[in-house]
């Protein structure tokens, strides 16, 4: 066996940063072959790239479980600094040069409210494949639990109303959006004109929460003219909240740039009647993806459909 026949033993002294460019994409895919296909290698070959991360860890990284492959507690206290390490290193050689779209394999990871997915979904994706067809998007969905998934590497982007105050995420403000209510059509609501005692007292309400919060600014507003309305229960995403209203008497809340998906399912929308505070709407990551040109493209993407959205007839959108 020639020298270039074999493989270099693992340790710190013969590093093969290779094997970490592999582990990466075999603890996203979690399968060999998928990860085999995105490295452009057979399976055999992936298998043994495996099996070489395995030594060099100590670990056996991903493992059985029934028909799949889950990776084991280390690869996953690993994972996001795999993930950061490798990133780091393609920014590193990508930085200061033109990049050919069409020749780049990347999977990101785009977090937001579920709506996000539903409005954006079909434009993101068709741009991707016209412009980069080898770059997968993730639509993550928000947890119930607060977690720096920017800074671990779970998600590339954030996309929505940022809250993080972590001193390390880059977040970029886009525009201002207003709460609408939304109802079946018919719903009495729509007769006459809408008070804000009318809002409170005339129909029940179902409020949008991942942590299945049942009040919130409007209830603040509403408190400050003595009025309080009747919230019957919660739900924990976007879409659910619009079957339900359809199917409902009830009240909704919606984000303005989500109109056209309650319009889809013939649902009505309208101004609420109360002095609400604005959604500030922005982006956010990490700032390793800051040089990165395929990281900007996608945010560039992202940030011309927001817009298009905020302002589909071209206006400047001041007000509500």
């Amino acid at each position: 066996m020639t020298q270039s026949d074999s493989a270099p033993p693992a340790g710190p002294a013969h590093l093969d940063l290779n094997l970490l460019l592999a582990l990466d994409v075999l603890l996203e895919e979690q399968s060999v072959g998928g990860a085999a296909r995105r490295l452009h290698l057979s399976e055999p070959a992936t298998s043994r790239t495996l099996g070489r991360i395995r030594k060099a860890l100590g670990d056996p990284v991903l493992v059985r479980a029934g028909r799949q492959m889950v990776p084991t507690p280390h690869a996953l206290a690993i994972r996001a600094e795999v993930s950061a390490i490798v990133e780091r290193a393609r920014t590193l050689f990508l930085a200061g040069r033109a990049v050919d779209l069409r020749t780049v394999s990347r999977t990101f990871g785009v977090l937001g409210h579920d709506a996000l997915a539903a409005a954006f979904a079909p434009a993101l994706l068709a741009r991707a494949a016209a412009e980069a067809p080898g770059v997968r998007i993730r639509f993550l969905a928000e947890s119930h639990v607060d977690a720096p998934s920017l800074r671990e590497g779970v998600a590339d982007l954030e996309v929505g109303v940022i809250d993080s105050t972590l001193p390390e995420v880059r977040v970029e403000h886009l525009h201002e959006e207003w709460m609408l209510g939304v109802v079946r059509a018919g719903h009495p609501l729509l007769e006459g004109e809408l008070t804000p005692r009318r809002f409170a007292e005339e129909a029940d309400h179902i409020t949008v929460s991942r942590r299945g919060r049942l009040s919130g600014p409007v209830d603040d507003a509403l408190a400050g003219l003595g009025l309080r309305r009747r919230v019957v229960g919660s739900v924990g995403t976007f879409l659910a909240s619009l079957f339900t209203v359809r199917g409902t008497d009830l009240v909704g809340l919606i984000a303005g740039w989500t109109r056209p998906q309650a319009e889809a399912l013939g649902l009505v929308t309208f101004p609420v009647p109360l002095d609400l505070p604005p959604l500030r709407l922005g982006l956010a990551w990490h700032p390793r993806h800051e040089a990165d040109p395929v990281h900007a493209w996608l945010r560039g993407c992202v940030r011309e459909l927001m817009a298009r959205a905020a302002h589909p007839d071209g206006c400047d959108g001041g007000g509500r």
